[in-house]
């Protein structure tokens, strides 16, 4: 019988960590918790330690450092703050590290981790965005193995056979829901409200990636996400609109045949896959039902009305620094939408204005994609 596998989670307290640590609390006798972390919700990580009986926890912001340590008081868990004590958990011994850090801070974590070689359960879409020639490179320079969480990605993920060529392949198309603005006019999405963007209709989801689906700026990174995970060049990635999220990809063949992946949209289910690939293991997904469904339906994305979209692939195609740019520039447009200071279409405006005045150059170092993506922050702030 194989020994209980180890889990650290990076990003904990967020909609994946709690997910992931449900998937946990209904296998007991398989996995274990071995470090969690946090950003800022100290209360609900010590919660979550005390309850799964973590080894280690980790606060990334050092002025909740008391607080933590009070919380866990009277237990054995280790308690640590700061950046650094994030990259102590993503190293400590364990079998299965899940990424699930928001937005360019999961990317040293990672890389942590996979140096450690161990698996990692990816649910940071920036890590392969910013980095995705080096993530691969140290992959396989230390024997890591990278598992999608995405719920397009790990439906590639699972039709794929191990070890496929990619010769094989014509076409990778990852599915969108269209997010809550897929029939408005270009008129009306210059109205909508960060209330009504964070609404996705079919996901359960934070609100940073609820605006990505909107703008479509999320299946765009994830383009270049799949280019990274799967080795296929940009021709042979695609994307179509699915406002229904039963069908997560799609993989045709060379010989004609085209192979789906389908589940009901509830991210426990590539959650569980990621933990325990390559087995399967029972989660409280509900079953599907295509009767009761009925129909599934299918449209090109219009990419005029939502330009995020051809961005991503642009920045795709441009290569080097270009995805990095669009990454930095895209958050800090949302966090400005979010915040009221700008309007739904301007997103793609500042996203734009980036990628056409940042200098174009190939990143040789972590330190570089740093700077270039403090840089863009910078610009997108101003813009």
């Amino acid at each position: 019988m194989e020994r209980m596998r180890r889990v650290s989670i990076l990003g904990a307290t967020g909609t994946i960590g709690c997910n992931t640590l449900d998937i946990i609390a209904a296998h007991p006798g398989r996995f274990s918790v071995a470090a969690l972390t946090a950003q800022d919700n100290v209360e609900k990580l010590a919660a979550q330690a005390r309850t799964f009986g973590a080894r280690y926890a980790a606060i990334a912001n050092p002025a909740h450092y008391n607080e933590l340590k009070s919380l866990l008081a009277g237990t054995n868990i280790e308690v640590a703050a700061g950046p650094e004590s994030v990259l102590a958990a993503a190293e400590i011994e364990c079998e299965v590290v899940m990424s699930a850090i928001v937005g360019v801070a999961g990317l040293a974590p990672t890389l942590a981790a996979i140096c450690k070689g161990r698996r990692i359960a990816l649910a940071n879409k920036e890590c392969l965005v910013c980095a995705g020639e080096m993530m691969n490179a140290e992959v396989e320079k230390y024997g890591a193995t990278l598992i999608p969480v995405d719920s397009e990605h790990s439906g590639i993920f699972q039709l794929l056979p191990i070890n496929y060529q990619p010769s094989t392949i014509n076409t990778i198309t990852l599915t969108a829901s269209g997010g809550p603005f897929r029939d408005l006019s270009a008129a009306q999405l210059k109205m909508v409200t960060p209330e009504q963007a964070v609404k996705h209709p079919n996901w359960q989801m934070g609100a940073k990636i609820s605006v990505d689906s909107a703008t479509l700026m999320n299946k765009g990174l994830e383009l270049i996400e799949a280019h990274y995970l799967f080795g296929l060049p940009p021709d042979k990635l695609a994307a179509v609109i699915h406002p229904q999220s039963i069908v997560h990809a799609l993989v045709a063949m060379v010989d004609g045949s085209v192979l789906a992946q389908l589940s009901n949209p509830d991210m426990r289910a590539p959650i569980a896959y990621a933990l325990s690939y390559p087995e399967r293991i029972a989660t409280p997904v509900k079953p599907l039902d295509l009767a009761e469904i009925g129909n599934l339906s299918f449209a090109a994305p219009d990419e005029a009305r939502f330009p995020a979209l051809r961005l991503a692939k642009q920045a795709l195609e441009q290569g080097g620094s270009a995805p990095t740019v669009l990454n930095a520039a895209n958050e800090i447009a949302v966090a400005r939408f979010l915040s009221g200071a700008i309007g739904f279409t301007d997103i793609p405006s500042i996203v734009e204005k980036a990628l056409e005045s940042l200098p174009h150059h190939v990143p040789s170092c972590i330190g570089d994609i740093y700077t270039l993506d403090s840089d863009t922050r910078r610009f997108a702030e101003a813009a």
